[in-house]
Order: structure tokens, then sequence, then C-alpha cells
């Protein structure tokens, strides 16, 4: 069931992986985007630098840069209907070393953003992208009414910040939080798992993989990540979380065997012991996401692993151009 589509919107983290993808479609579809995003240092700020230059050059499109806990929200939200809170500091090995930092930038940040919401006039609806960390090593796959045990402090902070968007869900507002599971694609941040594989791969470099290969993980798509995104912006449903996810569970051995396959040479891999906050497995549940948002995922791992290997190596032919 949908309602109304909305015609002004609000992305934080607009310069991000997903972020960006986001803005761009909803550029498209004739929306008016206010974007936020704060630049941090959670990875080399010139890609998202990039990305929010190719946004800000678009009709429709309004960049404001800065932290959430600063910004004057109030004005910012001004005019916007539904809000597709995205930004955060992701990373789970990082969070053991920055807790306070991913608590600012994950739970208060996301407080100040829901209090400045719920004070709006014009927002009705707060789209909130959590992570399927919140689920820690829980039993496979995944269920939303599951239990949610994160092993890392990142889970924790992605855990607290998705109660605080449900528990505001009512009259003023309308709340619904996403449970993404490993998101890939073009453009993915570079301290990801599979953008690291491509690169080491079509490098011919040692690649150092944490624990033996047998953990498994859900691949999502990016653009089928956006899909869910906005459907969960035009559901009637609030007030509960949803899993998106890629569909299946793919072992990291046979991720790497397809990758060889894809680049057409043997991956020198290096196993070393798991990392703390690793989960094991991820597996979504995706029964409500059919349900609620009319979501399947629709990109096969292989398929959406072709157009990143093919997206890093248009980045590398760039590289070398620019170089000469």
């Amino acid at each position: 069931m949908r309602h109304t589509m909305y015609s002004k919107c609000l992305v934080t983290g607009a310069a991000g992986f997903i972020g960006s993808r986001l803005c761009t479609r909803l550029l498209d579809e004739g929306h008016e985007v206010v974007g936020v995003d704060g630049f941090t240092d959670s990875y080399d700020p010139s890609e998202k630098l990039a990305r929010a230059a190719a946004l800000a050059a678009r009709p429709g499109f309004t960049l404001v840069s800065g932290h959430l806990a600063d910004l004057p929200l109030t004005r910012v939200l001004n005019g916007s209907e539904v809000v597709y809170h995205l930004a955060g500091r992701a990373g789970v090995r990082a969070s053991f070393e920055r807790e306070p930092e991913y608590r600012r930038d994950n739970v208060e940040s996301t407080e100040a953003l829901i209090e400045a919401a719920r004070r709006s006039q014009t927002v009705r609806r707060l789209v909130y992208a959590s992570s399927s960390s919140v689920y820690g090593n829980a039993p496979v796959p995944f269920r939303e009414d599951g239990e949610t045990v994160p092993v890392s402090p990142y889970g924790q902070t992605k855990l607290d910040a998705e109660r605080l968007c449900l528990a505001s869900n009512g009259g003023e507002l309308e709340t619904v939080a996403l449970r993404y599971f490993t998101v890939y694609g073009p453009g993915q941040r570079p301290d990801m798992g599979l953008r690291i594989f491509a690169e080491a791969a079509l490098s011919g470099r040692p690649l150092r993989v944490f624990g033996d290969g047998s953990q498994s993980r859900d691949f999502t798509y990016v653009d089928d990540i956006v899909r869910a995104t906005r459907a969960a912006a035009s559901t009637t449903a609030s007030g509960i979380a949803i899993n998106v996810g890629g569909g299946s569970r793919v072992t990291l051995i046979e991720t790497l065997d397809l990758l060889s396959r894809i680049v057409a040479r043997p991956i020198n891999v290096h196993f070393e012991p798991f990392a703390p906050g690793d989960a094991l497995h991820t597996g979504a549940d995706l029964r409500r996401a059919g349900e609620v948002l009319g979501f399947e995922p629709s990109t096969p791992l292989q398929e959406g692993l072709e157009a990143e290997v093919e997206w890093v190596l248009r980045r590398r032919r760039a590289a070398r151009r620019e170089a000469a």
C-alpha cells in the first residue's frame, strides 16, 4: 500500500556512497533535494567532494555542509516532507578505537535530527539507514523480531540510533528503520571488502583476508538498496525496522572465486586471524521487506560485482591518464 509521494526531500550523508546514489535517483524523478554532509575523515573525503560537486551541478539540488549536531536543523529542514537519514560514521573495526566519535556521529546526531524533524511544520516521515550489524551473531537468517546483540561499538550505536527513531514514531512524525546488509557496487567506500578485493585482484597485489574465508555475507547491490529506501518513504507502514538484503548468503571463499573468474587471474590470498567485531555470518529474512515495501532484490552478485570491477578499472585508467 502506498500514499502520496513527496516533492521536497532532505538526504543526510548526501555525498556518501549510498546517499549520492539516492540523491541522483530523487533528482531524476523530479524531486527537489537538500543534501547534508559533514565530509568527515572516516575515509578519503576527496571521493565525497567529487560526488558532492556532481550533485551540486544538478538543478534542484542544494548542498549543506556541516555536522548534524552543529547545524541549524530547523532552518535546514524547512519545506522538506521526508528525511532520508543516511549520515553516520561507518566501519566496524575502527569503532573499537574511536567509540566517542561513533556515538557522536551516529547517536547524538540522530537525536538532534529527530528533535528538529518533530518540531518541523513540514516533515512527515523519516527513513533511517540502520545496519545488519545490530544483529551481531544472532541465528541466521536474521529476523526483525529476533535478537539484536551487536558485537562492536559501531553496531551498538546503530542500534541505539535506530531505537531513537522508532520510539519517535507517532502523530508528529512517521519513522521507518531499514537494516542494510553489506552494500556494494560502483562507488563503494574504499574501506569496504569487495572494493578492497577488486582493487587487489586487478593490481595483482596480495590480499589480506581476516578469518578463514568460511564466514558468509548477504551482499546487497546499491541500486537495490536505493529502490527499497525510496519505497520506505511512500509505504503506509511506520514504527518498524525492515531488513534490506541481497537475497542470498555467499562465503568469502566463494566470493573470491567469483572475483577471480571475473578478472581472469588468480588472487593471492593471505588469511589472518578473525578481526574483533566481525560477525561470522549475515543473512536477511526478507519477508517483511516484501510485504511492506514490495521489495525483492534484483541484482545477482556476479552482475553487481562485474559492475564494481568495471568501475574500479575506469578509476585506474583515469588515474593513469591524469598522471601522464
